[in-house]
């Protein structure tokens, strides 16, 4: 071969080569820029969709700075680090050797803390074990800030993870917390342990609460330090009278074995509650003289009045339409009503109320006149409202005595939004809207004692949230603490369309609704729609904020070929106003059924591109219940229902909740009939599936089984999931959350075919 022709081919192999590296380029950023889609690995198995946050921030007592958890920078173990403002200047508060007890190989795992006042201890609570819902039980440990000395508390006989609610007495000497149903305080310095109840029991229980208050007034935490440290005011309840509802575990022994649940299911007797002062140094206890019966009156709020010498609650009827506020002479029990709050309905547990005014008056928040509004009441009883304007306040944010100022989160002109606002404390002048005007969406705000400064976390229906420190009343940013900007970039990625919200008049109002739709969708074909449902007055679904992965298993949807939608009916909590959210009184399943159909009629004969013959409907818990009630009333309009925990008899559920928004049982019967799902089984003609833990502590399995009864007994045909030991979040064992959902999807590409047609 001439030196011409390796030349020749030498040219050639070089052109080829650059061929394929400008090809293989191409491919290579085409593949990078092209969209991508969901699947449930990547949703539910693991961490590439995670949302930041900033963590549990807990602010110095002047509002000087803020303390956080944070990675060691060793990388091994967490530290507890201080941030002092202005400058957030950085420094380390407790380091990993802090938190290593003499004897142990690994320092603890920080699972919440608490400061003494003058910052010379700290609590640590650690090993937690559920109760029910949450993590209350576990170990709890105090650091001395001067020597760096732990000391675990409860003495030798205290098993593991066995204490509740452990908090400091003002003077930062003694800690106090609950064991087995009894109070204790444990002395620092000598270890010495005063046990103030003795009584405790599975039925009767100090210091804490029964299963109906923990999940129905949120009530766990059951005692409180007097302000001079020299008494303790504690609930003290009765569950004598209330029957166990048996769980039953199939799975983890060789023979299966019940767990007894004291729970007092509709028209039951609850728990008999009352509240005492007993001293810190043990003795005999003071009852509050509480007048009718302890069993047909709820205690939910207690606390002292802002002195040594009183207590303050809140005592509701069993109907729940009545809360009287009562001012309780701790030496003596004698109580006195100061303030009724009632309503043809239901009224409301006033989680807002904070003294002011140094101690003569605090806030409350009520619906009296249509609005939900703040108010002032003095301990001679008389009220003035805070903010006289015609739309609800949410939430009390911070009260700022000094300056005068109210903060409060409210959303005057779309409920599905959220807002910072300030107004003044004598009522006088106009609100002040401090979220920025051009970030539409929900905004939550942690702001310090002083006022000053704030943790802002800002984010909308889709896109995740951005925490940021800034400073009030300018709402300027002084420093971005964490802006999810990974998972921004994976989102951007994401085969997407934007999440659309409207408005569909049903005749008698109009509710709100969101959309997401197909990202190639074509309005000039017709596609399937899967409704999201809840529907009780517990909660909203159409809200503009980050969904986490719920939106992103209904953007997964959508990339399938469906449009996802969402309409909150009457009795939900927006802020629309109290006719808006008791309009549902009596009428739970009933009204709220009947909002959602018409919505989806309205709907379909809207948008021309929704097919009415591919109509879905899923939901969880109430919105379980709201699936099966759609499926069972309105077979025209649903062909496929999924429905996860639902309450199929209004009587299986328990008696705060239910007997709060329908009535008491024997007083409206006709409506518990007419607003269960199980009575209108017969109905059924499209696909259901039914979803179902089996060890249910909220919504028991015993619902599913009722219901399913009654479908064979109506000769129908139907698809049902139990999942073993699971409770209502069906969340435990290994692999249960994507199970679930490929349960769902699997069901709903079978029976509701995909895309547009």
């Amino acid at each position: 071969m001439s030196l011409l022709d390796l030349q020749r081919y030498r040219c050639y192999f070089l052109l080829f080569a650059l061929i394929i590296c400008e090809a293989l380029t191409v491919t290579a950023q085409s593949n990078k820029e092209k969209p991508s889609l969901l699947t449930l690995e990547g949703i539910f198995s693991s961490s590439e969709f995670n949302t930041e946050s900033a963590g549990s921030l807990k602010w110095l007592k002047d509002g000087s700075g803020y303390t956080r958890i944070e990675a060691a920078e060793s990388g091994e173990g967490k530290v507890i680090a201080a941030y002092h403002l202005p400058g957030r200047e950085r420094s380390i508060m407790v380091s990993t050797d802090d938190l290593k007890p003499e004897g142990y190989d690994a320092s603890l795992r920080i699972e919440d803390y608490k400061w003494s006042k003058d910052k010379s201890k700290l609590l640590i609570f650690t090993n937690s074990k559920r109760v029910w819902r949450y993590n209350t039980k576990g170990d709890y440990w105090v650091l001395d800030m001067d020597d760096h000395e732990l000391q675990k508390l409860g003495g030798a006989e205290a098993q593991s993870s066995s204490l509740m609610f452990a908090k400091f007495s003002p003077d930062a000497n003694r800690v106090a917390y609950v064991r087995g149903h009894n109070i204790y305080v444990e002395h620092l310095e000598s270890g010495k342990i005063v046990q103030l109840t003795d009584d405790g029991s599975e039925d009767i229980i100090n210091g804490t609460f029964d299963w109906a208050y923990e999940e129905e007034f949120n009530a766990r935490d059951g005692f409180r330090w007097s302000p001079d440290g020299k008494k303790i005011a504690y609930w003290h309840l009765d569950a004598s009278g209330i029957r166990d509802f048996l769980m039953i575990n199939n799975t983890d022994s060789l023979y299966s074995y019940t767990i007894p649940v004291e729970y007092p299911k509709v028209g039951t007797t609850p728990s008999a509650a009352k509240v005492g002062v007993v001293s810190a140094k043990g003795g005999e206890t003071t009852w509050m003289k509480l007048d009718g019966s302890l069993h047909n009156n709820y205690i939910p709020r207690m606390k002292w009045a802002a002195s040594s010498d009183e207590v303050i609650l809140q005592r509701l009827n069993r109907k729940q339409n009545r809360n009287r506020v009562l001012l309780g002479d701790a030496s003596t029990g004698e109580l006195e009503t100061i303030f009724i709050d009632q309503d043809s309905a239901w009224v409301e547990v006033v989680n807002d109320w904070r003294w002011f005014d140094d101690g003569q008056r605090f806030t409350w928040v009520s619906e009296r006149d249509g609005w939900r509004h703040v108010y002032s009441i003095s301990r001679k009883g008389d009220i003035k409202k805070l903010t006289p304007w015609p739309f609800d306040i949410i939430s009390i944010e911070h009260i700022d005595a000094q300056g005068g100022w109210l903060y409060y989160i409210a959303a005057p002109d779309n409920p599905t939004q959220r807002y910072l606002y300030r107004s003044r404390m004598d009522g006088s002048g106009k609100p002040q809207r401090l979220s920025p005007a051009n970030q539409p969406g929900t905004h939550s705000y942690n702001i310090s004692p002083n006022a000053q400064w704030a943790i802002h976390s800002y984010s909308t229906a889709g896109k995740p949230p951005v925490f940021s420190l800034i400073q009030l009343p300018e709402h300027q940013t002084i420093s971005v603490l964490v802006d999810n900007s990974d998972l921004n970039k994976k989102l951007d990625r994401i085969k997407r369309k934007p999440v659309d919200f409207f408005r569909v008049d049903i005749g008698e109002v109009k509710l709100d609704g969101f959309m997401i739709k197909p990202p190639n969708f074509n309005p000039d074909k017709k596609y399937p729609v899967l409704f999201y449902v809840y529907g009780e007055p517990w909660k909203q679904t159409v809200l503009d904020r980050w969904g986490g992965k719920r939106y992103l298993w209904h953007l997964m949807l959508a990339q399938k070929g469906y449009i996802v939608m969402s309409v909150d009916n009457r009795g939900t909590p927006a802020p629309r106003g109290r006719a808006w959210r008791k309009s549902i009184y009596k009428k739970i399943g009933i009204l709220s059924s009947k909002d959602q159909a018409a919505a989806a009629k309205k709907i379909i004969d809207t948008y021309p591109f929704v097919d009415q013959s591919r109509i879905g409907i899923w939901g969880w818990s109430g919105g379980g219940s709201m699936t099966l009630n759609m499926m069972f009333r309105y077979p025209d309009i649903y062909k496929t229902g999924m429905s996860v925990a639902p309450v199929t008899d209004q009587h299986l559920y328990d008696n705060i909740y239910q007997e709060r928004y329908m009535g008491l049982p024997w007083e409206n019967e006709e409506a518990y009939q007419k607003g269960s799902p199980v009575n209108f089984a017969q109905n059924l003609e499209g696909n259901l599936l039914l979803v179902h833990g089996t060890g249910d502590d909220n919504v028991h399995y015993q619902n599913a089984e009722i219901l399913i009864n009654e479908l064979i007994k109506q000769n129908k045909v139907f698809t049902m999931m139990p999942y073993p030991n699971r409770s209502h979040g069906i969340y435990e064992g290994e692999n249960t959350s994507r199970h679930l959902r490929k349960i769902l999807t699997w069901y709903l590409m079978e029976n509701l075919p995909a895309g547009g047609q």
